[in-house]
């Protein structure tokens, strides 16, 4: 009964990893699987799988060797492929919906992007995992249930709530579809401060720096899920917001959800379901490879393995400070280890000191290499913060909540958008609760547009070299409304007016509205 549940689960769409440098020998094929989803399909399945994909990259390469190969579209499937690392590939099956297109390609490869960069900053590269366990015991048990409860990260929430990581509904895995086409997956959301407010946080900043001496300390600043300062990389500022947004925000903690609240119909009682589906799933996966996998430390995978995707394991203690023991404990004593992290840009493990003031979230990254004795040291530099910061930070939440405007803070009267700029990798959005009230006929038909969008933006960076080329799309859905969408300077502007004028004129100005009043005219066609 197990088995047809998981096999259930997975109707529609297959997601796997596999080392191309693995597996080359006759009857040494299984090696090369490194993660394969659903878990319980034959093993004769699951290579046959991998055999197909291996052999379309082959074959692309033959047209492309400088460019990998992306995507294939076959008659009943969609193949997404993403090479994370080198000869190190993710590959998503999806079978295709014979009445609509229901998600975007681009869309898919972010998913499989953002798996891949997170588990980098948690768990560090799989080549290096794969070499420290040649057998490939050692990354098998690190990608199974980190996959899987990203799968799940979300399954645990209130009725009206839904984020972008929620993948499971029911019994089916949901991907990105047409109705999250108003957001933009591996980009951040800032909050907009006054003069006043940034004065103070850039005080904050240089006191939280001055603990470091010599060496360097790096922050996230977030003010309810929404990001107020960084002093890390873009691709390190995404991968730690991502997952604070997800675990370590207030209402991540009190209500062990997301904040992303994109609805969909569902119960609470399906939800249960895909919780016990997941757990069988990721049960076969080990029982499965278990069985290949005999060179792990003690034989019995009794080594530990952090698992910071799982919920309700984030609590906030009495100074301030957010505890878990999803990093285990010190052998020396019962006290929970302080989190880590690989930052990606400096190639560092850094500790996780997360401290909270009501509505305000301050994330010190204390590279492990500056503290000389561990715990103890880490204790010291949480003093320091409680002794030097705390007030600053009262203050500093105590404006940014005077400004704050709540959630439909952002939300521009008779407008649905999405406003990407590329350049800072942020985004900004009309609130999830005034994206619902939009038709299914403009979301459609929003898809479509940011579909071939995508695909142009491909084609000008194949053929332009990286010259930016400005773009503009504007059509008139089933349902009459207007559908929009402007690129310039890595900027984008996606817009849905359902109660515009029947002129394509009208349409076009209340663009340049929105564009000189909210975006400094950066889309205005003068």
């Amino acid at each position: 009964m197990g088995m047809s549940a998981a096999t259930t689960v997975a109707e529609g769409i297959k997601f796997c990893i596999f080392d191309l440098r693995r597996g080359q020998q006759e009857g040494q094929e299984l090696d090369k699987i490194l993660f394969f989803f659903p878990a319980d399909l034959p093993f004769s399945a699951q290579l046959s799988v991998i055999g197909l994909s291996e052999g379309l990259i082959t074959f692309t390469r033959i047209f492309s060797p400088e460019a990998a190969c992306e995507v294939i579209e076959a008659e009943r499937h969609s193949h997404v492929f993403y090479e994370a690392e080198p000869d190190i590939w993710m590959v998503m099956v999806v079978e295709k919906n014979e009445s609509e297109a229901i998600w975007r390609i681009d869309a898919l490869r972010k998913v499989l992007k953002e798996v891949h960069s997170l588990f980098l900053m948690f768990h560090g590269s799989i080549r290096t995992l794969i070499e420290k366990e040649p057998a490939g015991g050692l990354i098998r048990s690190h990608l199974y249930p980190f996959i899987m409860d990203y799968l799940s990260a979300c399954q645990k929430r209130s009725l009206l709530d839904n984020c972008c990581w929620d993948f499971l509904l029911g019994k089916k895995l949901q991907l990105p579809s047409f109705r999250d086409c108003l957001k933009e997956r591996g980009t951040v959301q800032m909050l907009t401060v006054s003069r006043e407010a940034a004065i103070e946080v850039q005080s904050l900043v240089r006191v939280l720096e001055s603990f470091a001496g010599n060496t360097q300390f790096y922050s996230l600043i977030l003010f309810q899920d929404l990001l107020v300062s960084t002093t890390l990389s873009p691709v390190d500022t995404i991968n730690l917001f991502t997952y604070a947004v997800l675990r370590l925000t207030p209402r991540a903690l009190s209500s062990g959800v997301s904040s992303w609240s994109y609805l969909r119909k569902g119960s609470t009682a399906s939800n249960v379901a895909t919780g016990s589906i997941l757990a069988q799933s990721a049960s076969v996966s080990e029982q499965n490879f278990r069985s290949r996998d005999t060179s792990l430390p003690g034989g019995d995978n009794s080594h530990h393995i952090a698992r910071p995707l799982q919920p309700d394991r984030w609590s906030k203690g009495k100074d301030g400070f957010l505890v878990t023991d999803i990093w285990g404990t010190e052998a020396s004593s019962s006290t929970s280890a302080t989190p880590t992290i690989w930052l990606q840009q400096t190639e560092e493990r850094v500790y996780v000191c997360a401290y909270q003031y009501r509505s305000l979230t301050l994330i010190l990254l204390v590279p492990v290499a500056s503290i000389l004795n561990g715990e103890q040291g880490v204790s010291v530099v949480k003093q320091q913060i409680l002794e030097n910061s705390s007030l600053k930070m009262l203050k500093i939440e105590e404006k940014l909540s005077k400004g704050w405007a709540g959630e439909n803070a952002y939300h521009v009267s008779g407008y649905r958008y999405l406003l990407v700029d590329g350049d800072r990798d942020v985004s900004r959005a009309s609130p999830p609760g005034k994206v619902t009230t939009l038709t299914k006929e403009s979301l459609l038909a929003l898809s479509k547009v940011r579909e071939e969008v995508d695909l142009e933006k491909g084609r000008m960076e194949h053929d332009n070299a990286g010259q930016e080329k400005d773009l503009e799309v504007c059509i008139r859905a089933k349902n009459n409304a207007w559908v929009i969408a402007r690129i310039t300077k890595g900027k984008e502007l996606y817009m849905v007016l359902e109660k515009a004028n029947e002129t394509v004129l009208y349409a076009s100005d209340a663009v340049e509205k929105f564009s000189n009043r909210y975006c400094n005219g950066a889309f205005s066609l003068d």
